[in-house]
């Protein structure tokens, strides 16, 4: 048996959207079940999103902390951001939020893994990248506001996250996911063996 998600489309009788936001929205399918039962489905519509570990030549990561009002918590997180722009180059995208939220880029890029965060109530799918070889950007930073006014930097070694991760430390997706997908790439058959930056996506295709 081959251990791989495969894509699929059930019928859908009607569908509404009763909520639309600044960049989400929620919307409600009447899905038709297998044994021909129809029920209503309200879920989260998402752009999609990119998120970076990026690792310095010391072996320690790059970490943000930003408040996160849904859960009320200030969250140590990995640089990530929106797919503002539909088809937009993830890779493209992922470069701007390093440099915006860290003010950093890196000259080796790969990807790390891709993942659906909350399937059973968001359709938001999440491309995680490895960055490698990072370097201070030059000139002037990015002006940031609302919560990432607030954000605090740290770098921390990858054994020591790991610790975190498992002691229920941190809990954001990317982060945990991310750390964890390193460790594995690591001792398996290695970064560079991890598919390169512009490697096709499925559930969010794009231009290269």
């Amino acid at each position: 048996m081959t251990i791989k998600d495969t894509p699929e489309a059930w019928e859908i009788r009607a569908t509404t959207t009763p909520f639309t936001g600044a960049k989400t929205s929620v919307r409600t399918d009447e899905v038709v079940m297998p044994d021909g039962s129809v029920v209503r489905r309200d879920y989260q519509v998402h752009p999609g999103s990119v998120a970076v570990l990026a690792v310095d030549d010391e072996g320690r990561v790059l970490l943000i902390k930003q408040y996160r009002h849904p859960v009320r918590h200030k969250l140590w997180e990995i640089p990530a951001g929106l797919l503002d722009v539909p088809g937009e180059n993830p890779l493209h995208a992922a470069q701007r939020e390093l440099y915006e939220e860290a003010h950093v880029k890196a000259e080796d890029w790969r990807v790390l893994t891709d993942v659906y965060t909350t399937p059973g109530g968001c359709d938001e799918s999440v491309r995680i990248f490895l960055a490698r070889n990072l370097s201070e950007v030059q000139g002037r930073r990015f002006e940031v506001e609302d919560e990432e006014a607030d954000m605090e930097h740290a770098r921390v070694p990858v054994a020591e996250l790991v610790r975190a991760v498992l002691a229920g430390d941190v809990h954001n997706t990317c982060l945990v996911v991310g750390v964890l997908s390193l460790v594995a790439a690591e001792n398996g058959d290695g970064l560079d063996a991890l598919r390169p930056a512009e490697a096709p996506w499925p559930a969010r295709p794009f231009e290269a």
